[in-house]
């Protein structure tokens, strides 16, 4: 069981991956939109949230967010599941 595990982590790594990759285009284009909204949107996620949906403009505005918000989602519970599952979470408490 611990193969699937490390799997799980692996796979969850990656999508979490992604979704930093998303998430760093959607603040270069709040920075390039304005500096101050750029600022705010790396200090307060929840900006930056608000901006996607509300100001950024892109042919790709779906697919991006819904990369950052699907793949983090699912990456971050992989990643969780996977310590679960190989029994890592056990040994770190």
């Amino acid at each position: 069981m611990a193969v699937g595990g490390i799997l799980m982590i692996g796979l969850g790594g990656l999508l979490s991956l992604a979704a930093t990759v998303a998430a760093i285009i959607i603040l270069i284009a709040a920075f390039q939109d304005e500096v101050w909204k750029g600022i705010v949107g790396l200090l307060c996620g929840f900006y930056l949230l608000y901006w996607a949906f509300a100001e950024f403009q892109s042919p790709h505005k779906g697919l991006l967010i819904g990369l950052w918000l699907g793949a983090g989602i699912i990456g971050n519970g992989l990643v969780f599941g996977g310590f679960v599952a190989s029994g890592m979470m056990e040994q770190m408490m």
